[in-house]
């Protein structure tokens, strides 16, 4: 597994703002194209994200969804990378210093991937969310995304 941790400015409601629109997703996830549908009930459990992943014109159609979710504070999901596999990505937003520690687990759960020792994987991943944190911060601060 691995554990990224990233403290941004933006109070927890803020960074909990950008998790709830899943239109946001391709602006944070990296690897994340497009959106092509998000479920009314996002982020509920079961609801699902409908995303694209990859570079145009090569792009996979493929979906994450909610395994767990309380509002505000933390956020569980499926995400699906298929021909990879899929990943389990927890989300945990921490109050600290008038702003948000931004907690973010990722392991695989199936498929390929799994078969990939995690000395190997866990470097990309964390290069991966160091990223996507940056991002999710930037987007919570009012930086980044649109007016």
């Amino acid at each position: 597994m691995t554990v990224t941790t990233r403290h941004t400015d933006a109070a927890p409601t803020a960074v909990w703002d950008v998790l709830a629109d899943g239109w946001l997703y391709p602006l944070w996830v990296v690897g994340a194209a497009r959106m092509r549908e998000v479920d009314d009930s996002w982020p509920a459990v079961g609801s699902r994200l409908h995303h694209s992943v990859g570079l145009w014109p090569v792009l996979l159609d493929d979906t994450t969804s909610v395994l767990a979710c309380d509002p505000g504070h933390h956020l569980e999901l499926k995400a699906r990378a298929w021909p990879a596999g899929t990943a389990k990505v927890g989300i945990e937003l921490r109050p600290a210093g008038g702003g948000t520690d931004i907690v973010m687990e990722e392991h695989p759960a199936d498929g390929p991937a799994t078969m990939i020792p995690e000395p190997v994987t866990a470097p990309l991943l964390r290069w991966r969310n160091v990223e996507a944190l940056r991002r999710l911060a930037a987007l919570a601060e009012g930086r980044g995304g649109p007016a």
